[in-house]
Order: C-alpha cells, then sequence, then structure tokens
C-alpha cells in the first residue's frame, strides 16, 4: 500500500533564545518527519511582533516540503518539535516563544477543524509569511485566496527586512 505525497507549506517562527538557530533546527526537525521528502526553506526575514509590542523581534521563515503525514498527524508532530524547543502553550495571544511552527497551506485542501484551518486563517495579512513564501514561489496560489503576490500588495508590511546575521 502507497501513502500519497502531498505539497505542504509550514511558517517558522522564533522570538527567544538563539532566534536564529531555532529557525535552522526547526527545519532539520522538519526534514526528519517520517515521510517528509524534498524540503526547501526561505531566507530569514526579521518582523516587528504582531499584537504585543513588549517583545523582541521576530525571525520568521517559511519552508514547503512533500509528506505523506495526513494534516492532523503533522500538526501534532509539529507541535512536538514546538515542545522540543521549549515553547509552551501560552494563554495569551501573539506571545514571545522560542519556536512557532504553522501550517499554512496543505496541497489544495480546505480545512476547517476547531484545532486546525487551512489555509491558515490570516495568512494574506502576514509579511512574513507571504514575503518568504514569494521567494521560494512566485507563482503560487493559495486556494480561496489567489496569488501570494496579488496578496503582498494589500499586506501590513510589519517592517520585515531580510535578516542577515553579521548585522547583528
Amino acid at each position: 500500500m502507497s501513502s500519497s505525497t502531498s505539497l505542504i507549506w509550514v511558517a517558522l517562527g522564533s522570538n527567544l533564545g538563539d532566534r536564529e538557530e531555532h529557525l535552522s533546527q526547526g527545519v532539520r526537525d522538519i526534514a526528519d518527519l517520517p515521510g517528509s521528502s524534498n524540503l526547501v526553506s526561505s531566507s530569514i526575514y526579521e518582523t516587528s511582533p504582531m499584537g504585543p509590542t513588549e517583545q523582541p523581534d521576530y525571525l520568521n521563515a517559511v519552508c514547503a516540503f512533500n509528506s505523506t503525514l495526513a494534516p492532523l498527524p503533522l500538526l501534532k508532530e509539529l507541535k512536538l518539535i514546538e515542545g522540543r524547543h521549549g515553547r509552551v502553550q501560552a494563554t495569551q495571544r501573539w506571545s514571545a516563544r522560542p519556536l512557532d511552527l504553522d501550517i499554512l497551506v496543505y496541497a489544495e485542501q480546505l480545512i476547517n477543524l476547531p484545532e486546525l484551518t487551512i489555509p491558515h486563517v490570516g495568512i494574506a495579512h502576514r509579511s512574513f509569511v507571504l514575503w518568504p513564501m514569494n521567494e521560494l514561489d512566485d507563482q503560487l496560489q493559495i486556494p480561496e485566496l489567489g496569488a501570494v503576490t496579488e496578496l503582498m500588495k494589500h499586506c501590513e508590511r510589519y517592517g520585515i527586512k531580510r535578516y542577515s546575521a553579521a548585522a547583528n
């Protein structure tokens, strides 16, 4: 019996601890998931926080990969990775965290469950997701939302800039 493979897009964000290392290790952890292959990751971008501004700036990236994991098992695996990086589920929305992993797009699927919405809620309003996605695929279409390049035109930038470790 063969499992079908789906193209998945995941956002990575970090604003606590060694932000760059959390992202790099997060990408490696995703690449090591069972059934994952052909992972590519974007450059790292730095942005001001959404929501409460009394926290450090975020480093963000996006990765795309093929996987045989179904959406909910994939979500469970991503939560385990976050936990290994010291993330605790906060009660406050948009709180600081060592590593945040969000499924952005899962093939062409539309999912609306209490624990998972795909495409990710708010994807069209997050520069730290759209810019890295566009870097990896400038023809990308988000199911029911349209072209990433069009979404970028109407998106708040949140001070996004390409991150350079040498500058910090």
